[in-house]
């Protein structure tokens, strides 16, 4: 049984990229009508930042080798601090090890991934986390370009960092949904763009249709 856990981390409510999440959600779920779905928006429930006690898990973690949630049990509930950290992860690294698939809703800020998602990614992370044999979808929406060939290619930090991200972690199956130059929608200095932004946002439509119904199905045991 497929297990998608959907993401969404965008300060607005109708944003592009949540709405590109709804559309892969409602194809997802029409082929794969008894999959499981786990939803996580991160800004109205955000998850607490990493902290000293948070740091300190992850350490203790490395020191003990530890390989799997049992043991970081373990660890944690030896010491109040570690055991009120753990708690706050643990669930989350549960939604995350359970999910056969990935939809990652998260739009470009300031050249990088927005803080709401970043403090998810600091939250979860642990040496021993094994994402391999998993899927992810990336949905990016962007206020300006930032493809290849474009004048601010060189300012793309977000898609470079994820893919760095998800190789150190064993998960090379990551497939970028982008629609760009969504400001040209609402800023008047960019309405000369607006055909270019429908371009993207029809063809980052097409992609979303496609990827729902050709997505991994199952991690492999």
């Amino acid at each position: 049984m497929t297990h998608l856990l959907h993401l969404d981390a965008s300060g607005r409510s109708e944003s592009f990229s949540r709405r590109l999440g709804e559309t892969f959600v409602a194809d997802w779920r029409a082929t794969h009508p008894d999959g499981v779905y786990t939803y996580l928006d991160l800004v109205a429930d955000p998850v607490p930042p990493i902290d000293e006690d948070r740091v300190r898990l992850a350490t203790q973690s490395s020191v003990n080798g530890v390989r799997d949630i049992a043991t970081m049990d373990q660890i944690a509930v030896g010491a109040p601090e570690l055991a009120r950290s753990w708690a706050a992860t643990r669930p989350l690294v549960e939604q995350l090890l359970a999910a056969d698939v990935l939809l990652l809703g998260v739009p470009m800020y300031n050249f990088t991934v927005p803080a709401a998602f970043k403090a998810w990614i600091d939250r979860v992370t642990l040496p021993w986390l094994p994402l391999k044999g998993k899927s992810a979808v990336v949905l990016s929406a962007r206020g300006g370009a930032y493809g290849p060939g474009t004048p601010r290619e060189h300012f793309d930090f977000y898609e470079p960092y994820l893919r760095a991200y998800f190789s150190v972690l064993g998960l090379d199956d990551v497939t970028f949904v982008h629609a760009e130059l969504t400001h040209a929608t609402v800023m008047p200095f960019l309405a000369q763009f607006r055909d270019q932004h429908e371009t993207s946002h029809t063809a980052a439509l097409d992609a979303v249709h496609a990827l729902a119904t050709r997505v991994r199905t199952e991690t492999p045991s």
